[in-house]
């Protein structure tokens, strides 16, 4: 009787819960409440303390989108992920109306600036080709939750920008050349493909000083279409970057010494790259640099989704 009651509440709780929830369909036939992405972005009400659900419908949306700090909890649900796709062409060398250089953040296909914010079932690209930085995603939000999506690009194709911010990416495919996962943020990529394209350094952290963890990948693969031994996995971008591969797979393509130090040696000093557990042909930890680390049992135990995110737990 007890379970029974229990099962009821539950159920009501739920249901409650669903009718708070606003939903939004985009739609480029008409057939939706909306026929562009920022427009159901717009209607969503500022401060809102339970989520926004809007579903976006298959097609390819060439928009530059902005999610504003005010647009806490939403989230996008792609109709599928190989072909909901979100994505702009702007690139760092790309001139504004006053004849001024883009710039790299200047460069992004969509802005997240809201805290709270989730994806699944997503194409995020940036398909202005390889003509440097030029971002697909611009993430600056707190608890930021990604699942089964793909990233496409091919130099900074992931900006994790947030500094302070937990950032989570589990099933998801993210490619590019040159430094094509980075920034400050603090993220876990779980059960990822990385997948390396030409030749170039996967990360390239800018970890702060005060920040204990900094990218943090858990079970990926890594793979691509570059050849054997031209990818790092990463370069600090900033003195105290920290990057782990944890129980990874690493394809031919990365390079047996593993990490690079962005020609200051100082930099040797500071960041903190480490593995533990990979496998792979491209797992040579006896050839790795000697400023890098391979960890204990003991040591990888520190890498727990709870400890990362200082107590927020994704899943």
């Amino acid at each position: 009787m007890r379970k029974l009651i229990f099962l009821v509440v539950a159920l009501v709780v739920a249901v409650s819960l669903r009718a708070q929830e606003r939903h939004f369909t985009v739609a480029q036939d008409g057939s939706g409440d909306f026929k562009t992405v920022q427009e159901a972005i717009n209607a969503v009400p500022d401060f809102r303390k339970v989520p926004t659900v809007i579903f976006i419908k298959n097609g390819v949306y060439k928009e530059k989108l902005i999610l504003a700090p005010s647009k806490r909890m939403v989230r996008f649900v792609g109709e599928s992920a190989d072909k909901t796709i979100l994505t702009y062409d702007d690139y760092a060398g790309k001139k504004n109306q006053f004849g001024e250089e883009k710039g790299t953040s200047g460069s992004a296909s969509f802005y997240i600036y809201a805290d709270d914010f989730s994806a699944e079932n997503i194409t995020f690209a940036n398909s202005a080709g390889p003509v440097g930085q030029a971002v697909a995603v611009w993430s600056a939000g707190d608890r930021m939750k990604f699942k089964n999506c793909r990233f496409l690009g091919f130099q900074d194709t992931l900006y994790t920008y947030g500094y302070g911010s937990r950032q989570y990416y589990t099933n998801c495919y993210i490619e590019g050349t040159v430094d094509f996962i980075f920034g400050s943020s603090t993220a876990i990529f779980n059960d990822c493909d990385i997948y390396c394209k030409k030749q170039g350094y996967v990360t390239a952290a800018s970890t702060s000083d005060t920040t204990r963890y900094g990218y943090v990948f858990m079970n990926c693969r890594l793979k691509g279409d570059a050849e054997e031994n031209t990818f790092y996995l990463g370069r600090p971008w900033r003195p105290y970057a920290k990057v782990v591969f944890l129980n990874c797979e690493l394809g031919k393509q990365i390079r047996q010494e593993g990490w690079h130090n962005w020609g200051k040696e100082s930099n040797e000093k500071t960041a903190y790259y480490a593995e533990y557990n990979n496998k792979g042909p491209g797992f040579k930890p006896k050839a790795r640099v000697a400023w890098s680390h391979q960890l204990t049992k003991e040591e990888a135990k520190e890498y727990t989704i709870e400890k990362i995110f200082r107590g927020w737990n994704p899943q």
